[in-house]
C-alpha cells in the first residue's frame, strides 16, 4: 500500500482521502535531501506528514511542478485528486491536508 492523502478537520475526522495503491508518489516525490523542495521533500512515506492552511500556496505551487513529472493517466488522477484535497485545505478554515505513510 502506498500514501494516502487526506483532507483532516480540527477535530481530527478525515473528511476525504486519496490513496495511493500502486506507489505512484513514492516514484515522484522529490528525495528527502533534495534542497530544491521546500515541501514536498519532507513528506514522510513510512510516517505521517501534515500541512496546514498557511503552507497551500507554497505546497500547491511545487507540487503543479510534481504533476509535469506524471507520465500515465493514473499518475496525473492521484496528482489531480491530491490537488483538490490541497485546495480545499487553502480555501476553507481548519482543514490540514495529511498525508498518510505505510
Amino acid at each position: 500500500m502506498g500514501l494516502s492523502a487526506a483532507l483532516q478537520a480540527a477535530d481530527g475526522k478525515l473528511t476525504d482521502q486519496v490513496h495511493d495503491p500502486g506507489n505512484a508518489l513514492h516514484r515522484l516525490l522529490p528525495s528527502h535531501d533534495d534542497v530544491s523542495s521546500p515541501c514536498l521533500r519532507y513528506i514522510d512515506w513510512y510516517g505521517d506528514t501534515v500541512f496546514n492552511r498557511l503552507q497551500m500556496k507554497d505546497f500547491l505551487r511545487e507540487w503543479a511542478g510534481l504533476r509535469k513529472r506524471a507520465t500515465t493517466s493514473e499518475e496525473r488522477a492521484l496528482i489531480d485528486g491530491i490537488t483538490g484535497l490541497a485546495e480545499r485545505c487553502r480555501d476553507e478554515p481548519h482543514l490540514y491536508l495529511r498525508f498518510i505513510g505505510d
